[in-house]
């Protein structure tokens, strides 16, 4: 059993919760996702790992309640805890000196980004991050990715935080003063679709987590199936992460609504 060693509220729906599991702690790297279960008969939830613990022997995970299994998750209080979690799964960021590398996370979709931000700094990078929601209640994490961030922008689409406007406006203002050598993109599959159209505009390389369209984990089910560069992959056995400029998103959009 993986016992709840601390916890959080983000805002009413989002919650992070601090999970022992040593060895995933000592083996997980940036990207690497897990699934979890509460309860034998409970639904199998993949769940990107935000940041790990190798001395405590604990990972964290920011779960957003969204239906019946990520509100069992989130309900779950420190001393209790989760059936199963497994991993790591999926294939790690790959992390490189690239230069300067600005990375835009969406609402949640920040949770997954804080370790690629602070991998990309540790390996020399310039780091600029741009985290967007559509409030000031919404956005997570600000403190954690500054300290990995040469700077940090939040783009709020009501303007009660940060700059009014949407995160490729972020972006695009960075890559219009300076040089961009990468970007990594995590967020709802409509926010990365634009961070993509923005960035092939501009020519500069771009990395995206299709994490949200998960479901099994494992390659089995098929719901996560994704066209990149005309070619069927699956996002949980391939992925998660791929060339955003290669992705449809269009139909990844489609599929994602025959969930709804």
């Amino acid at each position: 059993m993986f016992k709840i060693v601390d916890k959080e509220y983000f805002s009413e729906k989002v919650v992070r919760l601090e999970v022992e599991a040593p060895m995933i702690a000592k083996a997980r790297k940036p990207g690497n996702f897990v699934i979890v279960r509460v309860g034998e008969g409970g639904e199998r939830i993949p769940l990107t790992i935000a940041d790990a613990d190798e001395r405590r022997g604990t990972i964290t995970l920011v779960v957003q309640a969204v239906g019946h299994s990520t509100e069992l998750i989130c309900a779950l209080e420190v001393g209790e805890e989760l059936t199963d979690v497994v991993g790591p799964l999926g294939h790690p960021t790959r992390i490189e000196k690239y230069g300067t590398v600005v990375c835009c996370g969406g609402g949640v979709g920040v949770a997954p980004l804080l370790p690629i931000i602070k991998a990309m700094k540790e390996a020399g990078n310039r780091v600029i991050s741009v985290l967007a929601a559509r409030s000031k209640g919404l956005i997570i994490l600000e403190e954690q990715v500054a300290q990995y961030s040469d700077e940090v922008i939040i783009m709020t689409d009501d303007g009660s935080y940060g700059t009014k406007g949407l995160v490729t406006a972020g972006v695009e203002a960075v890559i219009r003063r300076e040089h961009v050598d990468m970007v990594v993109t995590i967020g709802p599959a409509i926010m990365m679709k634009f961070v993509a159209q923005l960035t092939k505009k501009y020519e500069v390389p771009t990395l995206c987590s299709l994490n949200t369209i998960m479901v099994d984990g494992t390659g089995m089910c098929g719901a996560c199936r994704v066209s990149v560069d005309g070619k069927t992959r699956f996002v949980c056995v391939d992925g998660p992460e791929f060339d955003a400029h290669k992705v449809d998103f269009d139909q990844m959009l489609m599929r994602m609504r025959a969930y709804n």
